[in-house]
C-alpha cells in the first residue's frame, strides 16, 4: 500500500475570512550544504460572511532561525485580486526559501468590501521544517 504523505494545515479566521495555509518542503529545490531550504505553500481563502469582499493587499513575514529574513507587501496574490461572495473560496499556490532549517510565514491580507470598508484578516502563522530522514527513528 502507498502512503500519502499528510499536509499540515494551519488555518485562521477573521471577521468571516477563513485563510487555510499547507506548507510543503520542496526537496529537489534546496541544497541543505549551502543552507537553502525550499517550501511551496498552498492557500486557500474562504469568505464565510454574508458579503462580497475583494482581496486588496497582502503583508508577508518570513522567519529563518527565529530572525525576520523578509517583509513582503504588494498588491494582491500571484497577480491576482480576487473577489469572493459569500461562499466562495479562492485557492493559489506560492513559494518561498529560508536559510535555516527552521523557519516560519505569517501575515495579513487586506480586504475591501462591498460595503466600501476595508479590514485585515490574518494569515495564520506556519512552520517551514526541515527534518532529515536520518534524525527519524
Amino acid at each position: 500500500m502507498q502512503q500519502v504523505e499528510k499536509l499540515e494545515q494551519y488555518s485562521e479566521k477573521t471577521r468571516g475570512i477563513e485563510v487555510t495555509v499547507a506548507p510543503v518542503f520542496l526537496q529537489q529545490e534546496s541544497d541543505i550544504d549551502q543552507s537553502v531550504y525550499a517550501y511551496s505553500y498552498t492557500v486557500r481563502i474562504r469568505n464565510e460572511g454574508t458579503v462580497a469582499v475583494k482581496l486588496i493587499n497582502r503583508h508577508w513575514v518570513v522567519m529563518s532561525g527565529g530572525r525576520q529574513i523578509a517583509d513582503v507587501k504588494g498588491e494582491g496574490v500571484v497577480g491576482q485580486q480576487p473577489i469572493l461572495g459569500p461562499g466562495e473560496a479562492y485557492e493559489y499556490t506560492s513559494g518561498t526559501i529560508v536559510v535555516d532549517p527552521v523557519g516560519s510565514m505569517h501575515g495579513t491580507y487586506t480586504f475591501h468590501s462591498e460595503t466600501g470598508e476595508f479590514f485585515d484578516v490574518a494569515i495564520p502563522s506556519f512552520n517551514l521544517l526541515f527534518i532529515a530522514s536520518d534524525t527519524i527513528h
